[in-house]
């Protein structure tokens, strides 16, 4: 596979690796999970080195996440086992970001050394909030003290902090929501990742909101918040480079900057996504069947779509305009063969004159009111 030659939005230069263990299942949470399953982590470990495998040869890349799940579900010793594999088929290339997701009350100081002596540069913690009782609306199973003691003890090893937060949680308030601001910025993070809660269909909190046991904060006071969050934290001098994102200068994560790129990336693991030589796969989100597809040298592939150039070119100003930088209109055609204004021309003018977007006819971009209803606009667009 001589494909390292080819630009990166066939090509990928990231990779992604999915780990499904969480100790419990968080109310808000759709992603591939598995709860009480840990006997089934050698297991799994040995599937992912199976699937990693069919690479055929190392495939060098400059920015490698963890995600879950909890990656620090895993012990000491699994994590060491599972980043010496990653590592094998993924070496990093000089200067590369590896991250990895962490919830507060599964850090200990023998896995972040694990993590640390293995290379991992960039720690993205699962805050959401410092008030018990919006925790337990979201069914966390952290304390809000466990989060600065898990920042201490990252810091000791690894300088890059991420901290996630959410807004828009049942009986959340401003006051509430610029304290959880303020008590963030109060352990000096890196990065910060701001998300509106969403209702996941299936998930246990839309299950409690149906019953009508929690009332969701309408649009409006989530629209405040998100307000305030911006506001708070460019005062502090983060910058706001992406709809959810702020991060301090030089510390954008590079790697979900490909994926807001529409570039390319490998993703191993249950329930993973690739994006490779434009073709978009799944893998199957059943524990069990990933592990015996890929312990019998199957395809862990679920869905497989390859889209034709027009739509690809749709999907790429769709995620590009969730940047601060938004759409280069000549990087745009590089990347797409297409012209910005052939393909959008007429909807993205109407949204300038609407003062959603603006254009300095080299780029355009979303204005602050873009910002603030950035999904219906991106969703039109598509």
């Amino acid at each position: 596979m001589h494909h390292r030659s080819l630009p990166p939005w066939l090509w990928p230069r990231a990779a992604y690796v999915h780990i499904p263990f969480c100790a419990h299942h968080c109310g808000y949470c759709d992603f591939a999970i598995a709860v009480g399953q840990d006997y089934l982590i050698e297991l799994y470990l040995d599937a992912l080195a199976v699937e990693l495998a069919m690479l055929a040869e190392p495939q060098p890349v400059q920015t490698l996440f963890l995600g879950g799940g909890t990656p620090t579900q895993l012990s000491a010793s699994q994590l060491e086992r599972l980043l010496s594999t990653v590592l094998r088929w993924l070496p990093l290339d000089a200067n590369s970001e590896f991250s990895i997701e962490c919830n507060p009350d599964s850090l200990t100081a023998d896995k972040i050394a694990v993590l640390a002596d293995h290379g991992v540069n960039r720690i993205s913690l699962g805050a959401q909030s410092f008030h018990v009782h919006l925790l337990a609306v979201l069914e966390r199973a952290h304390h809000p003290d466990e989060i600065a003691r898990a920042v201490e003890r990252v810091r000791r090893r690894i300088d890059n902090v991420s901290l996630d937060l959410i807004f828009g949680i049942p009986g959340q308030t401003e006051q509430l929501w610029r304290d959880d601001l303020a008590r963030a910025l109060a352990l000096e993070p890196d990065h910060l990742s701001t998300y509106g809660l969403t209702y996941e269909k299936g998930t246990p909190l839309w299950k409690r909101r149906q019953r009508g046991q929690l009332q969701p904060l309408d649009e409006d006071a989530e629209l405040t918040l998100y307000a305030l969050a911006i506001d708070t934290l460019e005062a502090a001098h983060f910058e706001h480079y992406e709809i959810s994102n702020f991060a301090r200068p030089g510390r954008r994560c590079r790697h979900n900057q490909t994926y807001w790129a529409n570039e390319a990336y490998f993703g191993f693991g249950m329930g993973a996504a690739r994006y490779v030589l434009g073709r978009r796969e799944l893998n199957t989100r059943d524990l069990r069947r990933y592990i015996r597809q890929a312990l019998s040298g199957e395809s862990v592939t679920w869905q497989t779509e390859e889209l034709p150039p027009e739509e690809r070119a749709r999907e790429t100003l769709a995620v590009q305009l969730r940047r601060a930088e938004g759409i280069d209109r000549t990087a745009f055609r590089t990347q797409t063969g297409f012209d910005l204004d052939a393909l959008a021309g007429a909807v993205l003018a109407q949204y300038v004159d609407q003062g959603f977007l603006a254009d300095d006819g080299r780029n355009i971009h979303l204005t602050r009111r873009g910002q603030y209803v950035a999904d219906a606009i991106i969703e039109h667009l598509l």
